[in-house]
């Protein structure tokens, strides 16, 4: 984190209306709940349009808000080459979002590109399984692990 300004982190998946999402409205509840709110921005967005300026999907918004965080205000964008300088890290959800977001690299890019739970510290290779096609045990499960990597992100930086 640089001095100066906040840690910029931004939450990467496929569409923005999922895993993303959830990701940021953990990471902001358990860093505003830690007083950390001031030292780190936290934003979201997809690799695709598909969903621009959509709220999350439902069930993400049902599955936040049934652990007291409320995403309904959020709305889905597409990753832009300006968020390779913005951000400091783009965390990202799985795989193949991070080899699409490192292959779309500007040249100008300073942002480092990892996998959220990695970087977080919850597995080298851990990934959050998309629930878009799936049932709520699946949102369920994906906000354990985005809520997991929020709470592992303050720990670390209230170290």
């Amino acid at each position: 984190m640089k001095a100066d300004r906040p840690l910029r982190l931004l939450v990467v998946c496929l569409g923005n209306i999922c895993r993303s999402p959830m990701a940021e409205g953990a990471l902001r509840a358990r860093l505003h709940a830690a007083g950390l709110g001031h030292r780190v921005e936290v934003d979201s967005a997809g690799l695709g349009n598909w969903h621009a300026g959509q709220a999350p999907d439902r069930r993400a918004i049902k599955c936040a808000a049934g652990h007291g965080v409320d995403i309904s205000g959020l709305r889905a964008r597409q990753l832009v080459d300006e968020d390779y300088v913005r951000y400091d890290v783009l965390l990202c959800a799985d795989a193949d979002v991070l080899y699409t977001v490192r292959a779309h690299a500007p040249p100008d890019a300073t942002a480092e590109s990892e996998l959220l739970l990695a970087w977080s510290g919850l597995g080298e290779k851990a990934q959050i399984p998309d629930p878009y096609t799936l049932n709520a045990a699946a949102f369920e499960h994906a906000w354990e692990l985005v809520d997991g990597a929020a709470a592992a992100i303050v720990a670390r930086l209230s170290a």
